[in-house]
């Protein structure tokens, strides 16, 4: 089962994220929503078009959008969906933004996809089934020291507490290279050993599901900020196997 989930989100993150590419680069009109996040025509395409995807292929699953709310289930199972993560860099014509897809049963990770359009790279993975990026085995960095790492964060300014912001800024002051490639893509980054560590303050299940299996089959930790193995905790750091115990120790207050 873990092998046609994986597949099936695949398929689904690539339909997706082709639904939201043909807006990319185009006039789109932007409007914001009540948490003061963008939207456009785009992502409600994207994330029509994946349920009615699901609709066919999952009729008995749930889907939980980010988009269009929750849809119940009786299957047990949930689909989550972020038709565009980083919509931000979607509308400044920026190509970090992908397509996000999990399948979930509670809060277990069956499959997860991610999918980014404007680059034409697809990481997928399922616990046991290995994490694959465009077709090859996925692997994290072997870097073990934080001054030879690239750590990445999508907003510093987002931290809920001081402690945290400063534990940032210890991590990206010792690290030898700290950015903001955020969002979606700093996790495919560490996924694929171009980067160590991606921290995010604020993550919603449909951003962060499906990199729970992405980074822990390529071989890294995925946790909140407490170091708690989940996808559910509100905030994630994902980093490559070497350092995660070094990395954490940052935000450990």
């Amino acid at each position: 089962m873990s092998q046609a989930l994986l597949e099936a989100a695949s398929d689904l993150a690539r339909l997706t994220g082709a639904v939201a590419l043909a807006h990319y680069r185009t006039a789109l009109a932007v409007e914001t929503k009540g948490d003061g996040s963008p939207v456009t025509v785009a992502d409600r395409d994207a994330e029509r078009a994946a349920r009615a995807w699901l609709a066919t292929h999952f009729p008995d699953d749930g889907i939980l959008g980010e988009e269009f709310g929750e849809t119940t289930g009786t299957s047990g199972r949930r689909w989550m969906l972020d038709p565009i993560d980083g919509t931000k860099s979607f509308v400044r014509g920026v190509p970090l933004w992908g397509t996000l897809v999990a399948v979930v049963e509670g809060e277990r990770v069956l499959a997860g996809a991610a999918y980014y359009p404007a680059v034409d790279e697809l990481v997928a993975a399922a616990p046991g089934a290995g994490c694959w990026w465009n077709g090859r085995r996925a692997s994290v960095s072997s870097i073990a020291a934080l001054e030879t790492a690239t750590v990445l964060i999508t907003d510093d300014r987002t931290f809920p507490t001081a402690a945290q912001t400063a534990g940032w800024r210890h991590l990206a002051e010792t690290a030898r290279i700290a950015r903001g490639w955020g969002d979606c893509f700093g996790y495919l980054l560490v996924a694929t050993g171009r980067a160590e560590v991606m921290v995010d303050p604020i993550m919603n299940p449909w951003d962060a599901a499906c990199f729970q299996p992405i980074i822990e089959e390529a071989g890294g930790v995925f946790t909140d900020l407490t170091g708690r193995r989940t996808a559910f905790g509100g905030q994630v750091i994902a980093t490559n196997a070497a350092l995660a115990a070094a990395a954490r120790a940052s935000f450990d207050v």
